[in-house]
């Protein structure tokens, strides 16, 4: 089983920083791409931020600048550091990851549970 668990949200004043954590462990060959999402109330979950094994990066427009994505390959973990938050970034960010569990062409995809981002103005 695989399974990836975020840690590092909270609440926070507009303006201020976070830096969120996800980790991935279990039964794990190699991970290609690792990313950020979020989804906000009433809104589709959207993509923050994604790098790839070799290290490329693309960001959301909204967060291009503020937001800096990182990986530890030796330890199977994303980071996003968060800076000059907005209460519009408030959301549940959830990590992906986007997997082998064997050699072999195939990968798979895993969510982690989500973590909660509050930005008070």
């Amino acid at each position: 089983q695989v399974q990836l668990v975020e840690s590092g949200g909270g609440l926070v004043q507009a303006g201020g920083s976070l830096r969120l954590s996800c980790a991935a462990s279990g039964s794990i060959f190699s991970i290609n791409a690792m990313g950020w999402y979020r989804q906000a109330p009433g809104k589709q979950r959207e993509l923050v931020a994604r790098c790839t094994s070799g290290g490329s990066t693309n960001y959301a427009n909204s967060v291009e600048g503020r937001f800096t994505i990182s990986r530890d390959n030796a330890k199977n973990t994303v980071y996003l550091q968060m800076n000059s938050l907005k209460p519009e970034d408030t959301a549940v960010y959830y990590c992906n990851a986007v997997l082998s569990v064997v050699a072999g062409p195939y990968q798979y995809l895993y969510w982690g549970q989500g973590t909660q981002v509050t930005v008070s103005s």
